[in-house]
C-alpha cells in the first residue's frame, strides 16, 4: 500500500514537471509568435502601393536620415527654378515668387523686394522676356549644421532681338522645418547670397 502511495506520488510530480515543462514551452511559443507578428507588421507599415494609371507601384518608407542628400538638393533647386524661371506675365511671376518665398527665410523676401524696386519684373514683362534657369551642380555639406551649399547653373534671357547667357553662382544654409503642402521636403533656406551673375555669352537671333 505504502509503495503504491509513492508511485501515485511519483507519477504526480512527473505530471506536474511536464505540465510546467509544457506552459512554458507554449508561453515561449506564444511570445516568440507575436514578436513575429509585431516585426511583419512594421515591415508592412513600412511599405505602400502608388497607384500610377492603371499599376501598383510599390514603395517603401525609409529614415528621413537616408534622404537628406536628395531631398535637399532638390529643395534647393526647387526654390532656384521658382525665383529665377520666369515669363512675361506678371500673374506667373507672382506665382512662382509666392512658392519660392515659403522655401527661404528674410534673405530670399529681400532679394525679391530688390529685384522689384529695381523694376527688373516690370521690365521682363514690358520687353516680353522669358528667362530660363538651368542646374549644373548643388555642392552639399552635411558635416555641419544647418546644411552648408553652393548652387552652379546658368541663366537663358531670352529677348526679342538675342539670347542672352548667364552664370549663376548663390550659396546659403538649409535647416530642417515642418513639412507643409507648401513646403514639403522640410527645409528652409538661410542666408542666401548670390556670389556671381554675370554674362557669358549673346547670341543674335
Amino acid at each position: 500500500m505504502l509503495q503504491q502511495l509513492k508511485n501515485i506520488d511519483s507519477a504526480f510530480k512527473h505530471i506536474r514537471l511536464f505540465s510546467a515543462v509544457l506552459v512554458i514551452a507554449y508561453t515561449c511559443l506564444c511570445g516568440y509568435t507575436i514578436y513575429t507578428c509585431f516585426k511583419e507588421l512594421e515591415k508592412a507599415q513600412q511599405r505602400i502601393y502608388l497607384v500610377a494609371g492603371e499599376k501598383a507601384v510599390e514603395a517603401f518608407a525609409s529614415n528621413r536620415k537616408d534622404n537628406i542628400p536628395v531631398e535637399a538638393k532638390d529643395h534647393i533647386k526647387s526654390f532656384h527654378q521658382l525665383f529665377f524661371d520666369l515669363s512675361p506675365d506678371e500673374k506667373v511671376i507672382e506665382a512662382h515668387m509666392k512658392r519660392a518665398l515659403y522655401l527661404a527665410d528674410e534673405s530670399g523676401k529681400d532679394a525679391y523686394f530688390d529685384l522689384k524696386e529695381k523694376n527688373y519684373f516690370a521690365s521682363i514683362v514690358s520687353a516680353n522676356v522669358s528667362q530660363e534657369i538651368n542646374c549644373d551642380s548643388v555642392k552639399l555639406d552635411l558635416n555641419q549644421y544647418p546644411y552648408y551649399f553652393r548652387y552652379y547653373g546658368t541663366i537663358r534671357i531670352i529677348r526679342t532681338s538675342a539670347i542672352i547667357t548667364r552664370t549663376l553662382i548663390t550659396e546659403g544654409y538649409l535647416r530642417n522645418v515642418d513639412r507643409s503642402d507648401n513646403n514639403s521636403h522640410g527645409f528652409l533656406i538661410l542666408r542666401w547670397l548670390t556670389l556671381e551673375n554675370r554674362d557669358i555669352s549673346v547670341s543674335k537671333r
